[in-house]
């Protein structure tokens, strides 16, 4: 988290005027839904995406209250998307404290989601910017379609490195792209301003969500994923794709059996995870993440130069390759 820390004291004051945005925009009539919303917000995450758009915002010419708030708005909508999928995961925990769904219900968690993205709308609108209200908006419909994918791709074993891209490009990095866009248009530049920087913004996203599968295939309990969780959903991720992809493996018959299952039992999964790390599954990853470091710096370097916000943008990326949870 060090790292983390010090990318944060370029943007200090203002990620405290964010969460101050979040916390009044949150607040209601209702006492059992500000228990719960304050609750919530006690554990805040590593706040990576409010963190782009506020970069963002200095970057592309200064960060106003605007930008503050259209962070605020992104932040509260991706919010709304992890109470949705605790409920869809029957998640009972997340970032070390008890999901909404499991202290309460489902019912009650579907709510509180629905309350947080009515909530990012209204931020956003105060920004009086229909640029980012549409962005917002569209964020909502790519994070859907995307698991909407997911599931169809499970369903109908479509098992490839392409499809794995486009999954995971709809379904994180335009979060990633979004926080980019908001932040620039709060500060007033124009699309061709921050082109480059939605790019770096791209590869980031892609980058973490290969980071995050990749702790499917490991037990630790910082991070609170069982393994082979995704497995068990039908999801596969890219180290047991790339595995799948060497058809000279005298086992790859056998995996691909056990993946036309129905439904896969605990033998079933660690046989998928132990051949997928033996086959060098998690290397690839390892390589494909570093590849697209490499490409987001060069983004940075040949549109930006080098100051204090592009070197915090490398280290973000440094930071998610080497994170623990």
């Amino acid at each position: 988290m060090k790292k983390l820390d010090n990318i944060k004291l370029l943007i200090g004051t203002e990620l405290g005027m964010l969460n101050s945005v979040i916390e009044d925009t949150l607040r209601s009539d209702n006492e059992l839904m500000n228990s719960i919303v304050s609750q919530y917000l006690k554990n805040k995450g590593k706040q990576l995406r409010p963190i782009l758009a506020l970069i963002s915002g200095k970057m592309m010419g200064g960060i106003n209250q605007n930008v503050i708030t259209a962070g605020a708005a992104i932040e509260i909508l991706h919010n709304a998307s992890l109470i949705h999928d605790d409920v869809i995961d029957q998640s009972k925990q997340r970032r070390g404290a008890s999901t909404i769904n499991h202290v309460w219900d489902n019912h009650v968690a579907v709510l509180v989601g629905d309350f947080f993205v009515s909530k990012a709308l209204v931020c956003a609108i105060s920004t009086h910017n229909s640029h980012i209200l549409s962005t917002l908006a569209s964020l909502g419909a790519n994070l859907s379609l995307g698991e909407i994918d997911q599931v169809d791709t499970a369903r109908n074993h479509n098992i490839s490195e392409e499809s794995y891209f486009k999954i995971i490009e709809q379904k994180t990095a335009t979060l990633f792209t979004s926080c980019i866009e908001v932040g620039a248009l709060a500060a007033g530049a124009q699309s061709q301003q921050f082109a480059a920087l939605k790019e770096f913004a791209r590869l980031l996203g892609l980058c973490f969500q290969i980071k995050d599968d990749t702790f499917d295939y490991f037990h630790d309990p910082i991070v609170g994923k069982p393994t082979g969780n995704d497995l068990r959903e039908g999801k596969v991720t890219l180290p047991l794709i790339y595995a799948l992809s060497l058809t000279d493996r005298p086992e790859r018959d056998l995996m691909l059996e056990i993946l036309n299952k129905p439904i896969f039992d605990d033998t079933d999964i660690d046989c998928l995870v132990e051949w997928a790390k033996d086959c060098g599954g998690i290397d690839y990853a390892y390589q494909k993440m570093h590849q697209l470091c490499h490409q987001g710096e060069a983004c940075l370097d040949n549109s930006y130069g080098d100051n204090e916000c592009t070197q915090a943008l490398k280290s973000i990326f440094h930071y998610i390759i080497e994170r623990d949870m």
